[in-house]
């Protein structure tokens, strides 16, 4: 892969998934992802490491060659739990990527990339993903937000003073277990499958194609809506926000619990994301701003 040796204006990004990779170029003169440089690919999240990790370091490269010049810089928005500063994933517990527990994920990528390992940061994806749109999407212009991110996982962090956080909401206890388990795709796998005996295929996508004509499905996303709802009133009344922002995938179908949340939160502004992958790939890029 071509590396600058001094700091170029164009940095690699990626936007580590449950079960994808997404990664670009981030041009810092123009403050932008560089469209043609987008690359997605598939992930096993379960499989071993280095399986992991060449899709990883090989999707990377496959941006970083259609870069204008050469790169000089990795920003990655990765899922927790993750020691940022030092690049090790202690990853356990949340059903993907257990197999990276302990590993230098940093010097693997400095090594496979030759890049400077001084050059290669890491951001939580939720702050990432708020950070961006905070930046440049639904929250431009707004004080202070808070974004959550439904998905494979559970994140949200909150923007402050131009500053974004991490929040590990979903390390919080909830109910019997903690907030990941219950607002994250594999609880409505769960509960759809406790209440019909059926197993989706296609994840909550499929759970939105159905409740035009199933009961059940609507019963999971009301149910859904009440906990959401219900967990994040008293961050809401801690916190401030003066606008709440939903990313994610689950966020898609968002027609089925989003109106339950209006009436029902106390704050006046609630709008989805509106830059999709984008989100995390520019909040976990902007860092060298």
């Amino acid at each position: 892969m071509r590396a600058h040796k001094q700091l170029s204006p164009f940095i690699l990004t990626a936007d580590i998934g449950g079960s994808h990779i997404t990664t670009a170029v981030y041009d810092l003169t123009h403050h932008a992802i560089i469209a043609d440089t987008v690359t997605r690919a598939k992930v096993h999240s379960k499989g071993t490491s280095g399986s992991i990790l060449s899709v990883w370091s090989e999707t990377l490269m496959m941006s970083a060659a259609k870069s204008p010049l050469a790169v000089s810089a990795l920003a990655i928005a990765m899922p927790g739990p993750f020691d940022y500063e030092n690049g090790i994933s202690y990853i356990t517990g949340r059903h993907k990527y257990e197999s990276l527990y302990g590993l230098n994920i940093r010097g693997y990528l400095a090594e496979s990339l030759a890049l400077d390992a001084s050059r290669i940061i890491f951001r939580n994806d939720a702050e990432s993903a708020i950070a961006g749109e905070s930046f440049a999407g639904a929250g431009e212009g707004a004080q202070s937000v808070l974004g959550i991110t439904l998905g494979t996982g559970f994140g949200a962090a909150i923007f402050q003073n131009s500053v974004t956080k991490d929040l590990n909401l979903g390390s919080l206890p909830f109910k019997d277990s903690i907030a990941d388990d219950y607002f994250s795709s594999r609880w409505f796998l769960r509960r759809y499958f406790e209440m019909s005996g059926f197993t989706l295929t296609d994840g909550v996508r499929e759970l939105a194609a159905l409740a035009a004509k199933c009961k059940t499905s609507l019963s999971i996303f009301d149910e859904f809506s009440i906990n959401l709802s219900h967990f994040l009133e008293q961050v809401i009344k801690t916190k401030y926000p003066e606008k709440l922002i939903i990313c994610g995938n689950i966020a898609n179908a968002s027609p089925y619990f989003l109106p339950a949340l209006r009436e029902t939160l106390p704050i006046e502004s609630i709008s989805l994301g509106v830059l999709g992958e984008h989100a995390a790939l520019l909040g976990a890029a902007v860092i060298f701003e």
